[in-house]
């Protein structure tokens, strides 16, 4: 019989995965092309803290 982890242990386990995925966003930003008009959308994934200078940076 398998044993249950107790809510503490869980607790532990998440501080240590500190920097892993959760940190980390899908940011998707809308460009417009001058030459045609017609928008493209990029999209990447950035850390929580950097959103505002992916939004921030031209192009």
């Amino acid at each position: 019989m398998a044993k249950k982890v107790s809510k503490n242990a869980r607790v532990a386990q998440r501080a240590a995965n500190a920097g892993s995925g959760k940190d980390h966003v899908k940011v998707i930003k809308a460009v417009k092309d001058p030459a045609t008009g017609r928008y493209t959308y990029k999209q990447m994934i950035v850390h929580k803290d950097k959103v505002k200078d992916f939004f921030a940076e031209v192009k």
